[in-house]
This record gives structure tokens, C-alpha cells and sequence, in this order.
């Protein structure tokens, strides 16, 4: 006789999802009734085997209705994956309210949400015709709902909630109905669902459930899984089973394991009643990590249970408890778009650190302090192979020997005073399959360069107070603003380890070396700072012609600075620095000084100053003034990359040298007698 089962809760929706859930397990063994709060019939009795309550506010106002020999259950909710994804997607540390049908059942499934792991928000439980109001907030609701309280600014709809599996297990109990679960059946069901009981590990090791109950719980975890009874015979088998051992489900069931899987230590498990834990063995072509537990219940052995996992899979998802570990916070965050200029020096920069990320061997950036040698950084690996892993920066100058130590290998507990308990990885752990960017490597003491150069030839690493080797794939990009070279030949840095690093070099370019673009750049900056300013003729000047020590984070205080003075039109008196040079009386001690100063500031790109002077030099014949355009346009005929930018910062410098005039306006330019002596002496 078919026993019957009644699903009470407020809502048809919910509960009609309740319904869909139970009848594609148990199919036409059960009879299943479907009631609401508000619903006529219910008043006239409830007669039912059992009855699944959606909450005890709902079982206060059916109690008067229901037999006594009736059985009663509480329905454990939770959400599906898909829900889940939604939810995970909502910003850090946003202010969301959650909306359900009560106030228990609001409180409830805000539990099971943080139970899932969404803790990166603050939720608050609400519920229909609570006086609360979602203006200007996010609020996720369970599928449709006609009440919005107020005017949220974003509803996130997870979709109704579902039974979890620890329901239909207590429904299958109730009912005696164990025996007509099909397996196949919670594996569809459950695939999407989120469930937030029983972890294997401890089902394992304290579970009081029969049999048959964990061979339903097994069937929908994602490792593949293999059980056998006391005697050896396979009675558990999953989809992951089948992947890595290739034989179906129907050809492996209730055939003799020991025989058939003669790789994995069944037969020592069941004999010794001791777990084997993570042996690494080959099945079926596959590399494979496999753990064998007994599964034993007041003394007695019941059978074994195998955990096997393919080996790139448990990579990935030690990538993924890496991430979850240092947070979201260590990513790389630029790419070389982020890296402004248009100037010859750093575009060859950019282009050969392209080419860098390309390798994974290690990467040594120098240049001088404020230069962006962590943006460089990060844009190589951004364009590496190794993008979607972390990328773990530490300042190597920022922290005393002993600390650095420890956060760079991590620590074993109790290997000090103040040790962290159960210890601590260290970043060559936390950035495996990753990149290091060791920053200010030339501030490593003797000891920590000594350790860090076997890490770099062995690719091993051993926590403090540790007695293991721990292997790291990891690339590692280092960054100094010292001169490695001078310290190796004076003893204060390892020559074994400069060669280990200096495998790629790049040197970016400091801002004194590529003037024309500091004009751009203090436009990026005044659009980052939401500035208004304009710069006076003689700011410009100054601009070019100040010698920027800290380069381009310096020349980025700068315009911070003058936006903070909120004035319009910027003069000299609004610079935070003093222009030393008088742009008006330059003396030096004879012509050829002044050639050969002003040959070092065009360095490589000497061939555009003799092009401009050229230009200006057949205008002057000509009795013309050009202007920056006319000469843009002159070399656009005669196939020269040189930018309208690019002319405008060479006239500036041979104006400074009294080589050209500069006229205000459209006016144009023209070549000074000191300049015409400078072109012939290029020549």
C-alpha cells in the first residue's frame, strides 16, 4: 500500500518545487498532497503518513489539523548553484537584504547562505509585511514575489529554494523507502543543488547511517568514488569512478574489487582496518592520488571506501583554496595599456616586456624608484601563461630579516614564540602555479639570499621549524633600483644568485629620459584627479626642463598638488618645485659645452632634433615660420614616425638652448643663428 506523504508551506510556487523534487525520486511509490496555509481542505484534517512542514511558524497554524499518528518533518532548505553563482557575484561588503515568506525562514536561509561560504556581504533577514525598507539597496529574493519593500537598487532573484538532501533522506527514513531510491535519480536531482550537510571526510570517520544511506550521499559528491563490503565486493561505484577507471557502472557493481582494482589498497585497508591516505598510483593511463578508508561502526568492519582524484585536478583545486586563502586581494591589476607614453624609450619597454611574458623564466626589472617597475610587473603577468593564478608581490625592503623570512616560507605552529596556531603558508606556497614579485631585492640580507637561491634551483621550500619539502611551481620576477652589478663585485650580494636572477633584464626608463611624455602624462593625472587647470607657456617649460629624482611618481604628486591649490591658471609660483635654472640666461663656458649638453637630452632620438632643424632651416630661407603641424606634415611626407607631441617637446628643448624662437599663437617657429650652427655641427 502506497504511503502518503503531505507538503504544507505558504506558497504554490515553493511548494510545487518541493513536490517536483520528491516525485522524480520516489515516483509512484508515494502519494503526495499538496497543501497551503490559506487552504480550505486543510481545515477538514490532515490525514497523512507524513507531513513535510516548510517552517514551525506554518506548524503553529496547521497543528489543530493534524492526526496525532501522523509523523512530522521540517524542511531543511537550501539554493542551487546557479543561485549561489549570483549571490557570490554581489560586490564585498554590500548591504543586501534577503526576503522570504516568514521571519524564521528568512533567518534561515540567511544561515544557509553564509553556511555556503557567501561572507564577502552583510545580509539581513526580512520577510513579507515587515515594516523595512530596501531603498537604495540590494535585495535578493527566492524566485517571484509581488512585495518590493521600497525602492531596492538592485533585486538579485536566486530562484525558489529547494529540499536539501539531508530532507529526502529523512523522508526516505520515514517512509521505508531506502530500497526504491535510485541512484541515478539523487545524482540528476542534486547535481545543481548546493547541499549544505555531510562532509565526507567526517561521514567516514563518525557517520552512524547504514549502508545504503552513504551510498546515496556518494553519488553526489564530485570525487569518484569506490566502495566495497567486508568481503570485498564492489557495492559502491559513481560517474567519477567511471571517468578514471573506464568501465561502466552496470559492468563493475557487485564483482570482486580486490581482483578487479588491484592498484588501489583495498585489500590492506580491510585486513589492517587502517586508512591509507593520498598514495599516488597510475590507473588507466591516469596519474592519480588515492585514499582508502575503513568504514567500521561499533566495532565492527562493514567494508572500505576509495577517494580518487585525478592529479591536475587537485592542482586546480588547491589553485582555487589558494585563492580563497589570500583573498581577492593578491591579483594583478594592470596591463600594459595602463602603462601611459608615447616616447621611443618605453614603447621599446613595453614591447620587450610583451615578449618576457611569453617565457616563464625569471624576469629582473631595474630602474629608478617611482619609474613603475611593479606596473611592468603585473602587465607580464597579466600576459603570461600564468594570468588566471595569483600574482604575490612583497616588498623586500618594507620588512626586517626575521619577518620577511617567515612570510616568505611560511612557518610550521610552534616554530616561535607568537607562531600562528596550526601555522602559516608562505608566499612561495600561496603563489604556486603563479608569479613572486620580489620588489627591492637588493635589501635581502646574506641568509634570506642563500635560501632564496636553492628555492630558485630546486623549486622546493621548507616552512620554519618544518621537516618536509613543500614544491612550488611559481615564476619569479624581481625589481631593484640598485646597482647589482657594483654590490656583487663589493660582497653585498650573492654573484650565484644575480645570475639565477638576471636571466631576463629589463631596465625601464626613467622620466628625465623620455620628456615628451611628461605633458601627457600630467593630462592623465589631471583627468584621474577630476582636475580643471591649464598650464601657463612657462609651466610647460618648466615641466620639461625640471629634473624629476622621483620620476613619474613624483611628477603624479605634482599634479596633485596644483589641483589642490584649485586655481585655474597655473603659474610658476604654483609648482611644488623650484625651477633652479634661469630659462632666460643660460651661460656655459663655450658653444661645443652647450652642442654636446643638449645631444645628451635628445639622446637616441637625435635624427628627429636634425629633422626639425632641417625643416626650420629651409622655412628660414624660405622666409616662412612653420608651426608644430607644418612640420608634422613635413615628415609624414618623408615616411618619419615623429608625433605632433614629440616636435612640440624638441622645440621647447632647443628654445631653452637658444637654438630656435618660439612666437605665441599660430605664429610658428624659426631657427636662431646658434641653431643653424648646431645642425651644421650635427652634420
Amino acid at each position: 500500500m502506497k504511503k502518503k506523504l503531505a507538503i504544507i508551506g505558504y506558497s504554490t510556487s515553493t511548494i510545487d518545487i518541493y513536490h517536483e523534487q520528491i516525485d522524480c525520486l520516489f515516483s509512484d511509490h508515494i502519494i503526495v498532497e499538496k497543501f497551503y496555509v490559506d487552504c480550505a481542505n486543510i481545515k477538514k484534517g490532515l490525514k497523512a503518513d507524513l507531513i513535510l512542514v516548510q517552517s514551525y511558524n506554518v506548524f503553529k497554524m496547521i497543528r489543530p489539523y493534524i492526526l496525532k499518528k501522523s509523523e512530522i518533518i521540517f524542511a531543511n532548505r537550501t539554493i542551487s548553484k546557479a543561485g549561489l553563482e549570483k549571490i557570490m557575484r554581489i560586490p564585498e561588503d554590500t548591504e543586501v537584504l534577503l526576503l522570504d515568506e516568514d521571519a524564521e525562514m528568512a533567518t534561515q536561509m540567511v544561515s544557509v547562505i553564509y553556511q555556503l561560504g557567501a561572507r564577502h556581504i552583510e545580509l539581513t533577514p526580512i520577510y513579507l509585511g515587515a515594516d523595512v525598507s530596501a531603498e537604495g539597496k540590494v535585495l535578493i529574493i527566492l524566485g517571484q514575489s509581488k512585495y518590493t519593500p521600497g525602492f531596492p537598487k538592485e533585486i538579485v532573484n536566486i530562484g525558489s529554494s529547494l529540499l536539501d538532501i539531508s530532507t529526502v533522506l529523512d523522508i526516505a527514513a520515514k517512509l521505508g523507502l531506502f530500497d526504491i531510491l535510485q541512484r541515478q535519480n539523487i545524482q540528476k536531482s542534486y547535481k545543481e543543488i548546493v547541499t549544505t550537510d555531510f562532509g565526507l571526510s567526517s561521514l567516514i570517520g563518525k557517520t552512524n547511517r547504514f549502508e545504503s544511506e552513504l551510498d546515496i550521499l556518494l553519488q553526489v559528491l564530485d570525487d569518484s568514488i569506490i566502495g566495497v563490503n567486508a568481503a570485498g565486493v564492489i557495492h559502491t561505484y559513481n560517474e567519477g569512478a567511471e571517468k578514471i577507471i573506464g568501465y561502466k557502472k552496470e559492468y563493475m557493481m557487485y564483482r570482486y574489487g580486490l581482483e578487479l582494482l588491484h592498484d588501489i589498497p583495498f585489500k590492506y585497508v580491510l585486513e589492517n582496518q587502517k586508512s591509507v591516505k593520498e598514495n599516488l598510483i597510475k590507473i588507466n593511463g591516469y596519474d592519480v592520488v588515492v585514499s582508502v578508508d575503513p568504514i567500521i561502526h561499533s566495532n565492527r568492519l562493514y567494508g572500505a571506501v576509495a577517494i580518487i582524484r585525478k592529479f591536475n585536478d587537485i592542482e586546480k583545486k588547491q589553485h582555487k583554496l589558494r585563492s580563497q586563502l589570500i583573498g581577492k586581494g593578491l591579483r594583478a591589476k594592470y596591463i600594459l595599456q595602463d602603462i601611459l607614453g608615447e616616447s621611443e624609450a618605453i614603447k621599446k619597454c613595453k614591447k620587450d616586456s610583451l615578449k618576457m611574458a611569453k617565457s616563464n623564466s625569471t624576469v629582473l626589472i631595474t630602474g629608478e624608484s617611482g619609474t613603475g617597475k611593479e606596473l611592468f610587473a603585473q602587465a607580464i603577468h597579466n600576459n603570461s601563461s600564468r594570468k588566471e593564478y595569483q600574482f604575490v608581490a612583497v616588498n623586500c625592503g618594507a620588512l626586517p630579516e626575521s619577518l620577511l623570512e617567515s612570510e616568505l616560507f611560511g612557518y610550521e605552529e610552534g616554530a616561535f614564540t607568537g607562531a600562528r596556531k596550526g601555522g602559516k603558508p608562505g608566499l612561495f606556497e600561496l603563489a604556486h602555479k603563479g608569479t613572486l614579485f620580489l620588489d627591492e631585492i637588493g635589501e635581502i640580507s646574506q641568509n634570506l639570499q642563500m635560501r632564496l637561491l636553492r628555492v630558485l634551483q630546486e623549486r622546493e621550500v621548507m616552512r620554519i621549524g618544518g621537516d618536509r619539502l613543500i614544491n612550488v611551481d611559481i615564476r619569479l620576477i624581481a625589481a631593484t633600483n640598485k646597482d647589482l652589478n657594483q654590490m656583487v663585485t663589493k660582497g653585498e650580494f650573492r654573484e650565484d644568485l644575480f645570475y639565477r636572477l638576471n636571466v631576463l633584464r629589463l631596465k625601464i626608463p626613467n622620466l628625465n629620459s623620455r620628456r615628451e611624455d611628461i605633458l601627457p602624462l600630467v593630462n592623465h593625472f589631471k583627468m584621474e584627479f577630476n582636475g580643471s587647470f591649464e598650464l601657463d607657456e612657462n609651466v610647460e617649460k618648466a615641466f620639461i626642463n625640471h629634473d624629476w629624482k622621483g620620476n613619474v611618481r613624483e611628477l603624479r604628486n605634482c599634479v596633485e598638488h596644483i589641483i589642490s591649490l584649485e586655481v585655474k591658471k597655473v603659474q610658476i609660483e604654483d609648482l611644488p618645485f623650484e625651477c633652479k635654472e634661469d630659462l632666460e640666461n643660460n651661460v656655459f663656458d663655450d658653444e661645443r659645452s652647450l652642442f654636446d649638453r643638449l645631444i645628451k637630452i635628445a639622446g637616441k632620438n637625435i635624427k628627429k632634433y636634425v629633422f626639425v632643424l632641417e625643416e626650420l632651416e629651409k622655412g628660414f630661407n624660405e622666409n616662412k615660420r612653420l608651426g608644430r603641424r607644418s612640420i608634422f606634415e613635413k615628415s609624414q611626407e618623408r615616411n618619419m614616425f615623429i608625433s605632433e607631441q614629440e616636435i612640440r617637446t624638441i622645440l621647447i628643448n632647443l628654445e631653452k638652448y637658444k637654438m630656435v624662437e618660439m612666437f605665441k599663437g599660430r605664429t610658428g617657429t624659426v631657427i636662431t643663428e646658434f641653431g643653424r650652427e648646431l645642425l651644421e655641427y650635427l652634420k
